[in-house]
């Protein structure tokens, strides 16, 4: 039997919502927020927001608590729990930040199903701010929309490469939708499989 490593998007794939900007509205710092975004990049935009969050008194802890209210889709987790069990290479690619996943992954009980992460880079400073930096930090001049500071494409080259130096073929199935997984589908093999959720464009 073929092995199976299921790639999954975060964002409206294993939650309901946009992380990223769930933190910034329960905050109340959606103004400043909609101010920064056409102006830079959307990590920086970010480590913005939690160094001006923190300003304004929000802890780490508070974030934290926020990530806690997310909403993970209905019977998204007892799945990822099963397609663990039964031996499924399960990964996640996502133009997130490694602190917010881990949380809510941490809460819902399943992070120790993931082999792999790949996100933004994140981590909390001296001061105790969440700061938040790019997974690739440079221009891939795609000409397809997708996120400038995570290009997925590089990331599924990568597992791929890795997954053909073990030796065993195995078929991918990747879960994500929205114009931010057109490209990495493209890099899928005959085998594999791309599913998006239900009425949402890939």
């Amino acid at each position: 039997m073929m092995e199976i490593v299921v790639v999954f998007d975060f964002n409206k794939t294993i939650i309901d919502l946009e992380s990223d900007n769930w933190v910034v509205d329960e905050c109340i710092a959606t103004d400043l927020f909609n101010q920064l975004v056409p102006t830079m990049l959307w990590n920086i935009v970010m480590d913005t927001m939690t160094q001006e969050t923190h300003a304004r008194g929000k802890t780490i802890h508070d974030t934290k608590e926020v990530m806690k209210r997310v909403h993970v889709i209905s019977g998204v987790v007892p799945t990822i729990k099963a397609s663990h069990v039964l031996g499924c290479d399960l990964r996640i690619v996502r133009n997130a930040n490694l602190f917010f996943v881990e949380t809510i992954l941490k809460h819902s009980e399943i992070k120790d199903c993931f082999l792999e992460i790949n996100t933004n880079l994140s981590y909390i400073d001296d001061e105790g701010k969440l700061r938040i930096y790019p997974y690739y930090n440079f221009d891939h001049k795609c000409n397809n929309p997708c996120p400038l500071i995570i290009y997925k494409v590089l990331v599924i080259e990568k597992m791929q490469a890795s997954l053909a130096l073990e030796g065993n073929k195995k078929r991918m199935i990747y879960l994500g939708d929205r114009a931010g997984n057109f490209c990495p589908n493209l890099m899928l093999k005959e085998q594999d499989f791309v599913m998006p959720r239900k009425d949402f464009l890939v």
